[in-house]
């Protein structure tokens, strides 16, 4: 039997890699909070920009209390927030939150 609880956090861990990729190409300084169970999964910034991430796969949407916890951190760090969808067949949708 697998553990869905496993395959869920490479899945995650892998989309996080591949946000990372993208932003590093957009020319962010990023990095990830390695097993976050935090509003914020990517850290990013670029010419004094500071940018905070939640990365969600498939139909699973940011719940209000995440949201809330997201734009309360983009708020202490002066920065933007931003969730980022994976969509099957759609590739990645970015949603401004702040």
């Amino acid at each position: 039997m697998r553990d869905l609880g496993v395959n869920n956090y490479y899945k995650g861990r892998g989309r996080e890699y591949h946000v990372l990729r993208i932003l590093r190409k957009e020319g962010w300084r990023c990095s990830r909070s390695a097993a976050s169970h935090g509003p914020v999964d990517i850290f990013a910034g670029k010419d004094g920009e500071i940018l905070l991430i939640q990365v969600k796969s498939g139909g699973k949407k940011i719940s209000d209390e995440d949201e809330m916890e997201l734009r309360s951190w983009a708020k202490a760090f002066n920065g933007k927030a931003e969730v980022w969808y994976f969509q099957k067949g759609h590739g990645i949708e970015r949603k401004r939150i702040v």
